[in-house]
């Protein structure tokens, strides 16, 4: 164990072969578990906000952390990420203190009531999309709910999660409540997983991680498992709607333009790769998207001309690629992109195809890519049956000016979020998963208590009452 500045973590990148996993995590699951004390609902509250504005004191820095690790741009960082987090843990902190439980109405003679009680130790694995959002997303309500807990971030990314360990520490959260591990996944990851004395793995990723995930808790302690999993979201466009705002749209949800920012193509893992455009307008649209795409300014994350940084590594810019290929062979037909901006660094053209279909492997898989795959329908009911013909079920978007039709299409589409003439309408009150394949459990809102919370239920005999 390595210990600096009050946050403890274990690096496993170098060196793990000769490291006893199991013994290490043993120790820090009792360092945990020790470090566990009822704090008043209203302290932890207090300590939150503190660890909030220690956050705001350092934007600068932690922007360019992230910058560094996930090639993500340093304007958006400083200006939307960061404040972002630093919101995410006072809108909890603001919660920490009404957490209730009910009095039952019980059919015989007793008295009952519930009460809501931290989960105990909260493992939380976190990807590389968004190191400081998803951190807070997942620290923020288990630390409102009580419990203690260890977060694995990203092998690619851990800077960030570091640092917020110390200011934890310089906020006051107590030794052991909150705890950053650095490692793989199939190493720190599978130990968080798999530990008898961890309560609860909350975890964001790719579906395969997912099952993993999920056959560890079985085979141990049965521990409590959310997962946030991949996505193939569409974006469903009639002919009625205005085709310069729904291009827009389509490409902020590929891209994530945001007032005039570009986050880097791999944002989430819900983008809407899949545009289902209705034929009155198509041949506009398509016209449209490639003429904005082609605008992009791909570069350097720390110019702040720039629209769209690198992937995040080899492999993942690799993987992109690879699918583009696929595309072609398959038979889609490549408008605009598919190939590696520049000479140097993990940069790639946003990517357009037309002629996809769903049996397509950029029709069905995640990419989590800057590739946008554009299919033409016909009718309402068409456009129901091809956006729901998918294993996932994260997010979708509709685009048309008739509230019946919008009101019919959400009902129909088997997705956690519905986005109407928006996309990437996100609020830290809305409560955010998946369906199908995309996962279960949800984050943002006061639902994502609920991952960290129990319901145990008190009951006591009433004797002679006048009423029941």
């Amino acid at each position: 164990m390595i210990e600096r500045k009050g946050y403890r973590c274990f690096d496993l990148k170098d060196g793990y072969a000769d490291l006893d996993l199991g013994k290490t995590m043993a120790e820090l699951i009792q360092y945990v578990n020790d470090a566990i004390e009822v704090m008043m609902m209203m302290e932890r509250g207090r300590i939150m906000m503190k660890f909030a504005d220690l956050v705001d004191k350092h934007v600068e820095e932690l922007a360019v952390l992230d910058t560094i690790d996930a090639g993500k741009l340093f304007s958006m960082g400083k200006e939307r990420d960061i404040p972002g987090a630093a919101h995410t843990l006072r809108y909890y902190a603001g919660a920490a203190d009404k957490i209730h439980g009910e009095t039952l109405k019980m059919s015989r003679e007793l008295q009952a009531y519930t009460l809501r009680e931290p989960i105990g130790v909260v493992g939380h694995i976190i990807p590389w999309n968004f190191p400081s959002t998803m951190f807070f997303l997942k620290v923020s309500p288990a630390l409102a709910a009580g419990c203690t807990m260890i977060v694995k971030p990203a092998e690619q990314t851990p800077l960030s999660a570091l640092y917020y360990a110390h200011l934890a520490k310089l906020a006051g959260i107590p030794d052991g409540v909150l705890n950053v591990i650095t490692g793989f996944g199939p190493t720190a990851g599978a130990a968080i997983c798999s530990h008898m004395d961890i309560d609860k793995v909350s975890f964001t990723g790719s579906t395969e991680v997912g099952r993993k995930v999920m056959q560890a808790a079985a085979t141990s302690n049965l521990k409590s498992v959310s997962l946030e999993l991949g996505g193939k979201s569409p974006l469903i466009i009639f002919d009625d709607a205005d085709v310069d705002k729904a291009v827009d749209l389509a490409l902020l949800g590929i891209l994530y333009n945001k007032a005039k920012l570009l986050l880097q193509s791999f944002t989430y893992i819900q983008t809407s790769s899949r545009v289902y455009v209705q034929e009155g307008i198509y041949d506009e649209f398509v016209k449209k998207s490639v003429e904005k795409a082609k605008t992009w300014v791909v570069g350097d994350p720390f110019d702040p001309s720039v629209k769209q940084g690198p992937q995040v590594d080899k492999k993942q810019f690799e993987k992109i690629l690879s699918y583009i290929e696929h595309g072609k062979r398959e038979g889609a037909t490549l408008l605009t992109g598919g190939k590696p901006s520049g000479e140097k660094g993990y940069y790639i053209e946003p990517t357009i195809f037309t002629d996809v279909k769903e049996d397509m492997l950029i029709g069905k898989d995640e990419i989590f890519g800057p590739v946008m795959s554009l299919m033409k329908f016909k009718t309402v009911k068409e456009a129901i049956e091809r956006a729901n013909k998918t294993r996932y079920g994260l997010a979708a978007g509709i685009v048309t000016k008739d509230l019946d039709l919008a009101n019919t299409v959400s009902r129909s589409i088997r997705a956690g979020v519905i986005w109407i003439n928006c996309y990437f309408a996100f609020d830290r009150d809305c409560p955010f998963g998946g369906y199908k394949m995309s996962g279960f459990g949800r984050d943002n809102g006061l639902h994502a208590l609920e991952n960290y919370l129990q319901v145990k239920s008190v009951v006591t005999p009433i004797y002679n009452s006048p009423w029941l």
